[in-house]
């Protein structure tokens, strides 16, 4: 579903991306783990079309992404951000935060689409017109979720996604994505600093450094530590809730 071969991104004189590739089989999960400025987020900005400089190769379906996407893009790949509060209007109710992508992308029956997306992410329809500042983190994200998967994508960029939320909510809403996964059949990019994150969902992973993949590696090699990059063993080392995960 997703190609990624030799992704390379500079801001002025900085490579930030240095020859990334991987691949994502239809309605699989990859994730992309390290440090603050390891380029991960960038990779994901890139296949998301949010930044336009960039060489290489990208392709979701067999067909070659170019720098400006159509609508049909984003239709079929949407991105779920790390802060829900940052990325919901203020000042908008969640009906219209739903609302919005129907009505860009002209997809009919509006009313109960809401209604099911708000099912499928475990809200009540009466948090249908509240506003961000009346919902905790975890339904603020819920609520971005839902707004993702209102257009039916068949890919969805993860961005950090539990990264703001408390470690009882982290779980949750991990379990959420992964549930919503298996019954509409998406593929995810999941990008996070945190392995056990990561390895929740994820059967699949790189690890960036420095810009580069370093390694990649299945989230099985890594819980049983046969890892070949000393990055990668620091990352481990750290994340103390990966055997449980």
């Amino acid at each position: 579903m997703i190609e990624v071969a030799d992704l390379r991104i500079r801001f002025g004189e900085v490579e930030a991306v240095k020859g990334v590739s991987f691949t994502v089989a239809a309605g699989s999960s990859f994730g992309i783990v390290g440090e603050s400025g390891s380029g991960k987020s960038t990779v994901l900005r890139a296949l998301s079309g949010l930044n336009h400089d960039w060489t290489g190769q990208m392709r979701i379906a067999g067909v070659p992404l170019t720098r400006v996407r159509g609508r049909d893009f984003y239709r079929r790949v949407q991105m779920v951000f790390q802060d829900p509060y940052g990325s919901l209007h203020p000042r908008h109710t969640v009906d219209r935060a739903l609302s919005e992508p129907l009505i860009v992308h002209g997809i009919p029956d509006g009313e109960a689409r809401i209604r099911r997306a708000l099912t499928e992410v475990a809200l009540p329809q009466t948090a249908r017109f509240r506003y961000p500042h009346q919902l905790s983190g975890g339904q603020r994200q819920r609520v971005a979720i839902a707004r993702a998967l209102m257009a039916e994508p068949d890919i969805l960029l993860l961005d950090e996604p539990t990264s703001a939320l408390d470690v009882s909510v982290q779980a949750e809403v991990l379990n959420l994505l992964a549930d919503l996964q298996t019954r509409r059949n998406l593929t995810y990019v999941m990008v996070s600093h945190n392995l056990a994150v990561i390895a929740h969902l994820c059967p699949a992973l790189g690890v960036m450094q420095g810009g580069e993949m370093v390694e990649q590696l299945t989230t099985e090699d890594l819980r049983a530590g046969r890892i070949a990059h000393a990055h990668t063993a620091e990352l481990r080392a750290l994340s103390t809730e990966l055997e449980e995960a």
